[in-house]
């Protein structure tokens, strides 16, 4: 690699390592519990009372989650007790890992005071919020934008103990995104040295496998992944969908077990990742290629959520089950133009599914996502596709990808504020 292109490849793999990292739980309340936990930290005390202010779209995404080591139970009242009372800061995402059975007791407690109080939170960011923890007269105050643990302002007693600087605090990551494209997304998977990634994708299919063979065993939700795979015929789609979407539903159901998240999302983590490992063990493909595929795979959920957003009214599962097609394209052998043609196949057929919260019925979007994606994987593999400029089809699957990301996060703006109005009604 020349130095260009070896700036790239260090820079594409900090992109991964940024986003590719383990979360408990649903992301939205697990980020509440980080910001409640790094709020305590501030106050130095048990909080009294907290005022947890959200945006339109976290209040839409913890309204109907179970949070993990909570006892069963959901709502950001309870994320924001339990992060204060027993969170880690320090494991980021896993901040509720080590709550006992002491805490839950003391956060039902605290639960039926009403020591917490949720505001709305008037933003054009749909991920906001603040914190606001107060004891004994003294305040700490603690300001979370753009991504779940961008925390970009802490205070103490109205005094600023930490600030982000301007543009970090609106960018919300610290890597480079501006050199994704499809080109040079596949010419990373291509050419990375494995030895370079090879730890975050064995942690990725352990940590997601193992949720998804939990989801498929266990008793979460409405059993969605045994249903699948008990009603459908046996076959590679069939067992993809089944395992990513009974992983979906564990976690949504507040399963315990850490996810390998994408783009601040567990499903979204699921769903680019969870196919390609079962299809791969499928086709007996060399492991070395279904890492290449997992990094092709993650980097095009990235790239298509950096013209959503984090957050929006169109549901990530369409974008994260592209990508896991588009790269079961890559792993068969496909060519360039045929994984453009998976990609545009798909945003051809499921751009209009919208985001309704978090809640465990995401676990059938992601089915349905990935049996869309695989007819455009299977068509584009017979050299089929919809032509530039059927609907909202471009003359390049990049182009079109920026007009979904387009309509996701500026045409779907109104119906994001109509979904939220009826939830909150």
């Amino acid at each position: 690699m020349d130095m260009l292109e070896k700036e790239l490849q260090d820079e594409f793999i900090r992109i991964i390592r940024e986003e590719l990292v383990p979360a408990m739980g649903c992301t939205e309340p697990i980020a509440l519990a980080y910001a409640a936990a790094r709020g305590r930290e501030a106050l130095g005390c048990e909080p009294e009372r907290i005022v947890a202010r959200c945006s339109g779209n976290m209040i839409k995404n913890v309204r109907c989650v179970t949070i993990p080591n909570s006892g069963g139970l959901t709502g950001i009242e309870t994320a924001c007790i339990l992060g204060a009372l027993a969170g880690d800061a320090s494991a980021g995402m896993e901040v509720l890992e080590k709550v006992g059975e002491a805490e839950r007791l003391r956060a039902g407690e605290l639960l039926k005071k009403g020591c917490c109080k949720v505001e709305f939170l008037d933003s054009e960011i749909p991920l906001h919020f603040i914190i606001e923890l107060s004891a004994s007269g003294h305040t700490a105050e603690v300001e979370v934008r753009h991504t779940h643990t961008n925390v970009v302002l802490v205070t103490q007693d109205g005094k600023v103990i930490f600030e982000k600087t301007r543009e970090l605090a609106d960018r919300g990551y610290s890597t480079d995104r501006s050199k994704l494209t499809l080109e040079t997304i596949k010419s990373f998977a291509d050419e990375v040295d494995l030895a370079l990634i090879r730890d975050i994708y064995e942690r990725q299919i352990r940590y997601n496998m193992d949720i998804a063979y939990e989801g498929i065993s266990g008793d979460y939700g409405i059993g969605i992944g045994r249903v699948i795979r008990g009603s459908y015929a046996d076959g590679v789609v069939t067992r993809m969908k089944a395992f990513a979407a009974a992983a979906s539903e564990a976690r949504m159901g507040g399963c315990d077990m850490p996810v390998i998240i994408n783009s601040g999302s567990g499903n979204q983590g699921i769903a680019s990742s969870v196919p390609v490992i079962v299809y791969a063990r499928e086709k007996n493909i060399p492991t070395e290629k279904l890492y290449r595929s997992l990094a092709f795979s993650s980097l095009l959920t990235i790239y298509q959520k950096e013209f959503i957003g984090k957050l929006s009214a169109f549901c990530g599962a369409v974008s994260a089950s592209c990508a896991s097609a588009a790269a079961i394209t890559y792993m068969a052998g496909g060519t360039l133009s045929q994984i453009k043609a998976t990609i545009d196949n798909t945003l051809a057929n499921i751009p209009g599914i919208i985001c309704d919260g978090a809640k465990i019925s995401c676990a059938a979007k992601i089915a349905s996502s990935l049996d869309a994606s695989m007819m455009a994987h299977y068509l584009a593999m017979q050299n089929k596709e919809y032509e530039a400029y059927t609907g909202i089809l471009k003359e390049d699957a990049g182009e079109t990808i920026s007009c979904v990301g387009y309509i996701g996060k500026v045409g779907m703006h109104q119906t994001d504020k109509e979904i939220i109005k009826m939830m909150l009604e």
